[in-house]
């Protein structure tokens, strides 16, 4: 599979992570994601939710997890990619089809979530700086993306 076009950079304020996306697994949430970093929308957007041991959750406008994108939500793609460490997943409500601007990337092992979420990536470096973003339920003074590229 080439990864051209494919790899998305974000920049925190803890470092570098890089996300090998995967058209492969969920071509409509990556079509969607990439319009969204195009866009510029995840520059500036912090890590609202975080959870020591599990994962790490961003892309809300409003940074609280209430919000998502001016499109409509995308029709759910799970797939079955496990949701281990460097897994990139969607954040949804309870409804299966609830997906928009909202993911996270999991710290370990969250095979819970398999078959629920739709996986759209994987980190294949940076995860170190992953680790550094600060934790709560919300966070004080979050961490966040400073921008998102795609190459």
């Amino acid at each position: 599979m080439s990864d051209a076009g494919n790899t998305l950079t974000l920049e925190t304020t803890k470092g570098p992570v890089v996300i090998r996306m995967r058209p492969d697994l969920a071509p409509g949430h990556v079509a969607h994601i990439k319009k969204l970093v195009g866009e510029g929308f995840y520059d500036g957007i912090v890590f609202h939710r975080v959870i020591d041991g599990f994962m790490a959750q961003t892309g809300c406008p409003q940074g609280t997890g209430t919000g998502g994108s001016k499109y409509p939500n995308l029709k759910a793609e799970f797939n079955a990619e496990p949701h281990k460490r460097g897994t990139c997943s969607m954040a949804r409500s309870s409804m299966p089809d609830s997906a928009n601007s909202q993911f996270f990337i999991c710290f370990d092992d969250a095979s819970f979530l398999n078959k629920q979420y739709t996986v759209w990536g994987e980190v294949t470096s940076g995860m170190e700086n992953v680790d550094k973003i600060k934790r709560g339920e919300p966070v004080r003074d979050p961490d966040k993306i400073v921008s998102a590229k795609m190459s």
